[in-house]
């Protein structure tokens, strides 16, 4: 636990010296939640329907961190040690893949909960927000898509021989997701076409997740997203761990 903490004060540090953490991890959604706010405020998600838009977005717009954080941070971080020789320097030391792991998702978590403050702030504070449903429900269905979106930036970053390599499969993986699963752009206004091709990406599952437990909408609405966020999150954390190259 010692070496834990002490490794885990030392990635705090740096990730705020970078910028790129606070920027697009922390601030990146809060700007978001206010754009929506002004343009969409209270007006209905849809036609007919019984709530706001922002309402609906809540969710959406707090995976956006999670999206940055796992699938861009995460990679990039855990590949350029390896590239710098610092993973081989590790590997004579006590700390395992798996701690070294666990301390990366714990950093980019603990800004991904911020991040979740903030933009619930925001929308409560200027924009009159109150969630529906269940803050419990939520909060287990936002750490559910949080383990399943770390878990596959820490097998890019894991197995990546490079930085370079690393940074192609991220840009493959947020892009797409960030545009098109609905933390950007409303699932709903897709046309047919495009919400079938979304799907396909494991964010647009989990923004369903988190959506239905904010707005409160039946429990049968959500056993897909729960089983492919649950076996994302087991699949990819072991094979992050098993495949991990210290060089």
């Amino acid at each position: 636990m010692r070496i834990f903490k002490a490794l885990f004060k030392t990635e705090c540090r740096l990730a705020l010296r970078g910028m790129d953490l606070l920027i697009f991890s922390i601030c990146m959604p809060v700007v978001v939640m206010v754009i929506l706010g002004i343009i969409y405020g209270s007006k209905p998600a849809f036609e007919g329907a019984d709530y706001s838009f922002l309402e609906q977005s809540f969710g959406a717009v707090a995976a956006i961190a999670v999206c940055a954080g796992g699938v861009m941070g995460l990679p990039l971080v855990i590949s350029d040690y390896r590239q710098k020789k610092i993973l081989k320097r590790f590997k004579v030391t006590p700390v395992s893949p798996s701690m070294l792991l666990a301390v990366q998702v714990s950093v980019y978590a603990l800004a991904s909960v911020i991040s979740l403050v903030l933009v619930y702030a925001t929308a409560a504070l200027f924009f009159g927000y109150r969630m529906e449903g269940s803050w419990l429900t939520f909060l287990g269905a936002y750490l559910l898509v949080l383990l399943s979106i770390y878990s596959i930036g820490l097998l890019v970053g894991g197995t990546a021989s490079d930085i370079k390599t690393a940074g192609v499969w991220a840009s493959v993986l947020y892009f797409p997701m960030l545009v098109f699963s609905g933390a950007t752009l409303p699932y709903e206004v897709m046309p047919g076409v495009l919400q079938k091709a979304a799907d396909v990406l494991p964010l647009t599952q989990g923004i369903k997740l988190m959506k239905a437990a904010s707005l409160g909408l039946p429990a049968e609405s959500v056993f897909l997203p729960l089983a492919v966020m649950a076996g994302l999150a087991l699949i990819c954390s072991m094979a992050a761990v098993r495949f991990f190259k210290w060089e």
